[in-house]
This record gives structure tokens, sequence and C-alpha cells, in this order.
């Protein structure tokens, strides 16, 4: 089989891994021998750019053609942004919602296609180094990343050539990394704090698979915020006027992280830089740089306590820690995680490469190459049926891991219905009008009932080669009929793609709509449930008089569009109605219990 190729498309830096002969390899740039390429994007003019350390070199004097961590943007609607991104980046002008755009050069480029150039890069690695195309992919993503954040990184995938074979969570990784999927069992702690975010998992082990029971962190904290306070000692010495030039600051921070670096390994050092026609010398040494970012390491520990306390687990429950990311090396985090967790955490690999290399872990498998135990996949777009109103009802929700399968309960609509029509449905659209239609069946020989009060089981299931079975049985006659369906046959990247999108752009829209349908349809039932209590039963000129006026504010708001007035006027008919609803009812009890002995009740 081709191999596989593992990424880790981070934060700060990216990387490309494989798997040959039971090991990991990390591919190297091949002009510079560096296994890291920084997450960034720096646009020349319309189409011409550069990527990795060319770009985070112009970082400074061009922001506004520079996109880094664009990773923390992926899959998010204007909604989601902060107003310090909203300065931070040249987005495009927002124009009705929908999902962000930047806009450099006259261009504008979605977070996914700033995302696709950074791979090219990564496969133009793989070309250059080891004279091979990569094709097929396994990218990692953090554990909390939505639906949304992972379809988009597929999309990027996909913008880059690439076949997305499978997303792989970060954590997960890190476990591979170490073996620690050939334990029987075990709860572990991943500790993730990188250049510009932090992630605390906890994941359980049960026979090979892995399981994410909780996930905190905070996505604007990281070693970036260490080499910032670096950078404010050092400009100590520089003139104040010269403190904001970006040649004093690039040069200042470069040599910042540097220090940092070798602080990690030694006591001491003189961090030195050029700027502006002289050079700056200080000396610095690791008891400084703790004092410095302390404050910084200790705001990681909220985020852990949440997450074991999400996972109802205490530090003694863990079997083990792993440490991931570059600020980890610092012997001060690694001082503060043993305390915490009161264990020692792994840190036997490079915290920068732990992610790729597990990822490479899981391609081997994937391409054959390994014989361990084969992770499982997740559902492209959600799937589910067409219910009344022609609404979209979700059934299994996308990227859920497959296999697969989930049950539902429905109902009938109509009085003494005896059939019902089943519209299965692919995509991530409120109505079922603007989804993609996969199947229709019938279930037939259901006994005539009032509406409502039929119980139809509906199951979705989904084996491990993606095959959906939809079944539909009548759990009072057993009577069923089910149909099978490939959920993703035909859809190409472009209508994938596109689906994406539209999904993003309409939310709104198609989310009142949903709601208007539903209130409609909720007010439609009442009534006619309404209409058949009065036909049936005597109720008082008063009661009946305020009944009417309620059925006639109802019957109105339903001309209209506003589904919370049609909400209101739902519950007050069911006011109105209440006292003829009481009356109903016990007029049943009574005629229940008309004639029985009291032992027959017991």
């Amino acid at each position: 089989m081709k191999r596989i190729y593992g990424i880790d498309l981070g934060t700060t830096h990216s990387l490309i891994a494989y798997s040959e002969g039971g090991t990991s390899h990390i591919v190297c740039d091949p002009e510079t021998g560096s296994p890291l390429l920084p997450s960034v994007v720096s646009f020349l003019g319309p189409d011409q750019y550069v990527v990795g350390n060319a770009a985070k070199a112009r970082a400074l004097k061009h922001p506004r053609e520079t996109i880094a961590s664009v990773k923390r943007l992926m899959g998010l609607g204007w909604e989601h942004v902060s107003a310090e991104d909203r300065q931070a980046y040249p987005f495009a002008p927002e124009e009705g919602g929908g999902i962000v755009r930047f806009q450099i050069h006259g261009r504008t480029y979605t977070p996914p296609e700033i995302s696709a150039l950074i791979l090219s890069e990564l496969k133009r690695w793989v070309r250059v180094g080891l004279g091979e195309e990569v094709e097929q992919v396994i990218i990692t993503v953090p554990a909390y990343f939505n639906d949304s954040q992972r379809q988009a990184t597929r999309d990027a995938g996909r913008l880059a050539g690439l076949d997305v074979v499978r997303l792989l969570n970060e954590p997960t990784a890190a476990a591979l990394a170490y073996g620690l999927d050939k334990k029987k069992q075990g709860h572990i702690a991943v500790y993730d704090l990188g250049g510009g975010t932090f992630d605390i998992s906890i994941l359980h082990l049960h026979e090979g698979i892995f399981e994410v029971l909780s996930t905190s962190g905070d996505t604007r904290l990281g070693g970036d915020d260490m080499d910032r306070l670096v950078v404010d000692v050092l400009l100590e010495d520089v003139p104040d006027s010269a403190r904001t030039d970006p040649d004093v600051l690039q040069a200042a921070l470069s040599a910042a992280e540097q220090a940092k670096r070798l602080l990690s390994e030694q006591d001491e050092t003189v961090v030195q830089f050029e700027a502006l026609g002289r050079t700056y010398q200080r000396r610095l040494n690791r008891q400084q740089l703790e004092h410095l970012v302390r404050p910084i390491v200790e705001r990681t520990l909220d985020p852990c306590r949440q997450a074991l306390s999400d996972a109802g687990l205490s530090n003694k429950d863990l079997d083990d820690v792993v440490l991931v990311g570059g600020a980890t090396r610092m012997p001060l985090v690694r001082a503060i995680v043993r305390e915490f967790f009161c264990r020692q955490p792994h840190t036997e690999l490079d915290p920068d490469q732990i992610v790729a290399l597990g990822a490479a872990v899981q391609a081997g498998v994937l391409s054959g190459r390994s014989d361990d135990v084969l992770l499982l996949d997740v559902v492209p777009l959600s799937l589910g049926i067409e219910t009344v109103g022609g609404v979209m009802e979700r059934i299994i929700e996308r990227n859920t891991t497959i296999p697969c399968s989930v049950r539902q309960e429905f109902t009938t609509f109509v009085d003494n219905q005896t059939a019902v029509d089943f519209h299965v449905l692919q995509g991530e659209r409120e109505l079922a009008k603007d989804n993609r239609s996969l199947a229709r069946f019938q279930l037939r020989g259901i006994e005539p009932q009032p509406a409502g009060v039929p119980r139809i089981e509906v199951t979705f299931t989904i084996d491990a080669n993606g095959i959906l079975n939809v079944t539909a049985r009548d759990k009072r006659t057993g009577r069923e009929q089910s149909v099978d369906v490939k959920p993703s046959y035909g859809l190409t990247d472009e209508e994938i793609e596109r689906m994406l999108e539209e999904s993003f752009e309409h939310a709104e829209e198609d989310v009142r709509q949903r709601l208007l349908i539903e209130a409609r349809t909720d007010a439609e039932s009442l009534l006619r449930v309404t209409r058949k209590q009065l036909s049936a039963t005597h109720v008082p000129t008063e009661e009946q008089a305020a009944i009417d006026r309620a059925v006639a504010a109802l019957e109105e708001a339903m001309q209209g569009e506003d589904y919370n007035l049609i909400r209101d006027r739902i519950e007050d008919l069911k006011q109105a109605t209440d006292p003829l609803a009481r009356r109903i009812m016990d007029e049943a009890i009574r005629a229940a219990l008309e004639n029985k002995r009291v032992d027959e009740l017991a």
C-alpha cells in the first residue's frame, strides 16, 4: 500500500511524519534541516506568498499581509470572532455573517485556504527531501474541535490536494507516540502547552480504544506569552523611541525565544541582539526567567482542575501524564506539572514532535505497515430524516466516530395513519430541501390510531466501511422496513466545500425558518386536538368564548413570520383549554375506576 503521512497542523508550528519498520520519522525542511514549519503565511502580492520562516520574518513589518495562528479561526463564523482577533487580522468586510475571510492585496482567503498553503509546503518537503508525492494523510486536531472546525481541517487538506483519511485527536496521537495504547486500560492526562494555546485532555483507554473524557484549556496562553515577557526585559536597554520599531521587536523576539530554549538546558546565558546599528546584551539566568513566567504556568492549573472535575477523576486516578508542546521543555513547567499530578510525566520524546510522531503511528496502521489496533473513522456530514414541515432532523451528527448506531423515536401526525414515508438526508442545513437526498422508503402496516399515539423507532447504523443502514420499526406491531445507502457516495470535494460554506452562510436564516416551521406544526397539532375535544365535550359559554378567542389569536399569529409570537399564542390556548383538559382527564379516570374493587386496584 502507498505510504500514508501523519501531519500535525499546529497553531504555531506544523510537522509531517511517516512510519517505516515500526518507527516514526519526522520529515525535515530540505533546505534548513528543521523539523518545524512555522504556521505562518505572508502575501507579497496577489497570489504571491511565502510560508514558514520567511513569512514569520515579515510578520512585524507587514502584519496586514501576514496570517499566523490561523488554526484558532478554522471553522468559525463571524459571531465567534473575538474583538481582539478582529483588530489583529486583516478580515474581509463582514457580509451577512457566514465564515470568516481575510482580505489581502485585493483577494479574499478563508482559514482553510491559508491552512492549505501550509500543508502544501509540507508536501513540498516530502517531494524534495524523499522524492515522494504525498497523497493520503492523517491530520491531528485538538480534542475540543467541534464539527465545523474538524470539517474545515478536512477541507484544508482537500484544497491542498490531499486525501484526509482520518482526523486524529492530538492527545490521542501523543498517547500513541508513547505506546500507551499497548496497555489494557487506564486514565491518561495530556498536558499540551504550545506556542499560542494550552490544552489539557483526560483520556480513558480500554482495550486499545481511546475515549476523550474531558478537555479544557486556554486558546490565548502559551510559550509566546513567555517570549513577550522576556522581550519586555530586553527592551529596557533600548531607547524609548525605538521600542516599537518592527526591526527592533523582531530582533528582540528572536533573542528571547533562543534564550528561553537555552535556559531549559543551562543555568545562565547572555542574550544578544542587533538593532539600530548597535548590539544589545543582557545576562539572564534560569531563576530570573522562572520568576517572570511562573504566573503563566500556574494559569494552566485551573483548566487542569476543571478537566479532572469534568471527568469525575482525581489525581490519584491517573495512570500516565504526557507532556506536549515546546514550552513543556522548561524545568519549571515539568516541576509544576509533576507536583500537581503527583507523578512523573512522560518527557522522553521531543514535545514539539510528539503529536506528529503519534499521527505517523496511526498512519502506519492504515497503510498496512503496522499490525496495531486500527482507530476508527468519523461521519463526514450529518445524517437524518425529513420531518413534518420539511425540517431535517439530525440522527447522526457530523464527525461522529464510526461504526455507530443511533435510535430515535417518532410518531404520526395524522389520525389513523397506516403508513409513514421516510426521506433520508445528508448535510448541515436545517431544511430538508437544502440538503442532499440519499434514499426514500415507506413503512406500511401501522395500526390506525390517533395522531401522536404510534411509536416508530428509527435506527441509523453505520458500519466500519461507511455503509449506512436505516431501519424503521413500529414498536407495537414489530413491522419494519430498512434501506442501505452509502453516506459519502457521489460527493465531490467541491460539493462538500459548498455544503459546508452554505451551512455557515445561511445558518441564521435556516434556524429561523426551522423554528417557524416547528412553531406552526405544534400550533396545528394543538388546534386539531382542541377542536376534537370541543366536538366531544360540553363547554360552559364563558369558557368556550375564551377558547375561541385564543384559537383565533393563534390562527392569526400562524399567518405571520414571528415564531415567538406563535409560541406565546400556543401557551395562551393551552391555558384557556386547561380546565377542559382537566375535566376530560377526570372523566377518563372515573370511567377507568368505575365498578372496580379496591383489591383490583392494588
